[in-house]
């Protein structure tokens, strides 16, 4: 085996320069925006964080499979034990309209299943990441070394009389306005809204019970916060079959899935 805590380290490192990166290119506010094949925003951030992440990724000799990366066939990665996840800047709408809410993701998989992984939040300058036992959270300080550090879930007071569901900032569709409703037949339904990878966040924080997704999403968007819920105590579920959800499939595209 792996040492997963020595490799989850060289991602924390990863994120947190990539975050640089990324901050630069914000706190400057000029800058071209592309459109994608598939649709969606392109910035140069997005591209920064990618050339920074994976000399440190690609020293571990683990295969790379990265949201703006040249990807490997199937043949190629099918059989691999070991695979690196990544979303250099995930929530680039959020990003592009400056409301903090954007994060880099790197996961770690073992045979389809996410094992460890590190969402760094670069505004706030949160780190959230699992070691592949525990997940924790972390305050940076101004020199981006980690202080305060907390095991997940937090032990709050929030009022367990009600359901606190996080759905996505850009995705509130009509099948998740369902399922809200359909919660909230049975107790009382408090609806945060968050956008990127803060959902899974704020699942494995413990200030949210649910997180419903009916809406697409890619592998990379989902493996970090699912490995990081995963050891707080949680867990990512197909919302039709009620599966753990998996990785490195031939189709790179997530199933509906719930959170909880």
């Amino acid at each position: 085996m792996k040492d997963i805590k020595k490799l989850i380290n060289i991602a924390i490192e990863a994120s947190i320069d990539a975050g640089k990166k990324i901050m630069e290119v914000y706190e400057n506010g000029n800058f071209e925006v592309e459109i994608k094949s598939d649709h969606s925003p392109l910035t140069i951030a997005d591209k920064k964080s990618q050339e920074t992440i994976m000399p440190y990724l690609e020293k571990t000799g683990i295969s790379v499979l990265s949201e703006e990366g040249k990807h490997l066939s199937y043949n190629k990665r099918k059989n691999r034990e070991w695979l690196w996840l990544v979303d250099p800047l995930d929530g680039t709408k959020e990003f592009i309209k400056k409301n903090g809410e954007f994060t880099v993701n790197i996961a770690l998989i073992h045979y389809q299943k996410t094992v460890a992984g590190v969402i760094y939040v670069p505004v706030k300058k949160e780190l959230y990441y699992s070691d592949g036992a525990t997940s924790y959270m972390a305050n940076l300080d101004d020199n981006l070394h980690r202080k305060h550090l907390q095991k997940l879930p937090l032990a709050n007071q929030r009022n367990k009389n009600e359901k606190v569901i996080v759905a996505s900032r850009s995705h509130l569709n009509e099948p998740t306005q369902k399922f809200i409703e359909s919660i909230s037949r049975h107790k009382p339904v408090k609806l945060i809204s968050a956008g990127s990878s803060l959902k899974f966040c704020l699942i494995a924080k413990g200030e949210a019970d649910l997180y419903p997704r009916y809406a697409p999403t890619m592998e990379w968007d989902t493996a970090a916060g699912h490995a990081i819920v995963k050891t707080a105590g949680f867990n990512v579920y197909q919302a039709d079959t009620g599966k753990e959800l998996i990785y490195n499939k031939e189709d790179l595209h997530n199933p509906y899935f719930i959170v909880k």
